[in-house]
């Protein structure tokens, strides 16, 4: 497997950093299915005042600490989005944390207010910390809340309950508070929900003058092609960043959890960013940055893989093949760089290679290649400073970066 980059035409580029240099972290706002087990942050019933909302030892003893180390040991900035898996059980319709249920009563009345100053108030409390956030999601998964028995924590919403929750309380409580700066991500949710749900929240002015971008996840992506789901909301809708918010490999019944050193676990990542790098999305979030030996630990055992693999017992760690992968990504591809087209011949475009192509701030040219064939293919790259040939290995993914003047 080829896990290095290529310094081609210029040997000007600027060494390469330790670390995968990550820019964006997604937090789950209270418990999720990976938490040891489920809680908000207000569970004192009918605290409609929130006089009861505190942050929980999880925050203060664990997340925020690692937040400030990363911000410190990191040459970018961090970009922070937080998600919501369930509100209070009190606003609930089920009264539980799993299960089917939404909030209760319906968009702008009590029940509404007090769940969008609860995202107020997680702002308001982590800013007190020294930790502000660029954006949030609605939602993680809405539509898992509508699921009979679902499993773990949820809040369910159909597009239109996001939609009046949206334009009638979260958007207002958001913009008439001191974080009006939050940018606020729609759905959150796997993207063959698109372009239905775009379509119901963007093309009602109320809720789209709140809303910035739209969450995808990747959990249905067979059944939800990007050419028929991501790329007509972007025609749509263009002026609303899409973030792929979500993925993981293991979470489905017919995979492992944890696999050590599966380089074709590498390989999905990589094809899965490449794709929708390609179709106008913004960025790409993995779902967890450790996990131990089983894939958790997650109070409902949903055990999925992770690019580090933990073994606590012997205080050891294992950088797995999707590690490698996602650095030809996050450390090529800063932030505020722009994709540019590449002119692929009529014998490249035969082979089963996949690519992209950037432009950087610092003026650098990136293209990461992925072959996932089991055959070497050669093939060749032409700018304006220079030619190279080159051989993608079989089931190999590279990195060339060089500057353009």
């Amino acid at each position: 497997m080829v896990a290095g980059s290529v310094d081609m035409m210029d040997t000007s580029c600027p060494a390469v950093l330790a670390g995968l240099e990550y820019n964006l972290i997604r937090l789950p706002m209270a418990s999720c299915d990976f938490s040891l087990h489920a809680y908000t942050y207000d569970d004192v019933p009918y605290d409609y005042e929130l006089t009861h909302f505190a942050l929980r030892d999880e925050d203060t003893k664990l997340k925020i600490p690692l937040l400030h180390r990363a911000s410190a040991m990191s040459k970018r900035p961090l970009s922070l989005y937080a998600s919501p898996w369930t509100s209070p059980t009190w606003l609930k319709t089920s009264e539980s944390y799993v299960g089917k249920g939404t909030l209760k009563g319906q968009a702008g009345d009590k029940y509404h207010k007090t769940w969008a100053n609860y995202f107020v108030r997680f702002l308001d409390e982590y800013a007190k910390h020294n930790v502000t956030f660029w954006a949030v999601t609605a939602e993680n998964e809405p539509t898992a809340g509508l699921i009979n028995n679902y499993p773990f924590q949820c809040l369910g919403f159909t597009a239109e309950q996001q939609r009046d929750f949206i334009a009638r309380d979260l958007g207002p409580a958001l913009a008439n508070s001191s974080h009006r700066h939050v940018q606020l991500i729609i759905l959150d949710d796997n993207r063959l929900h698109l372009p239905h749900w775009a379509r119901v929240v963007l093309e009602d002015e109320q809720a789209a003058r709140y809303v910035h971008g739209i969450g995808i996840h990747w959990y249905l992506d067979f059944i939800g092609p990007i050419q028929d789901t991501v790329l007509p909301t972007h025609e749509l809708f263009p002026d609303y960043f899409i973030l792929a918010t979500e993925a993981c490999i293991g979470a489905h019944f017919w995979e492992r959890d944890v696999i050590l050193g599966c380089w074709e676990r590498g390989n999905q990542y990589s094809h899965s960013i490449l794709t929708n790098l390609n179709h106008f999305v913004a960025g790409w979030t993995d779902w967890n940055l450790a996990l131990d030996l089983e894939g958790g630990p997650n109070w409902v055992k949903n055990y999925v893989d992770s690019p580090i693999i933990v073994d606590s017992s012997e205080g050891i760690f294992y950088k797995q093949p999707m590690f490698y992968h996602m650095g030809h990504f996050s450390k090529f591809i800063p932030e505020g760089s722009q994709r540019v087209g590449l002119v692929a011949s009529r014998e490249s475009k035969k082979t089963a290679l996949e690519y992209t192509a950037f432009l950087r701030p610092d003026g650098a040219v990136v293209v990461v290649v992925l072959n996932r064939s089991p055959q070497d293919i050669t093939f060749g790259l032409a700018d304006t400073v220079g030619l190279l040939a080159a051989v993608a290995p079989a089931n190999s993914i590279q990195t060339y970066v060089w500057q353009r003047q």
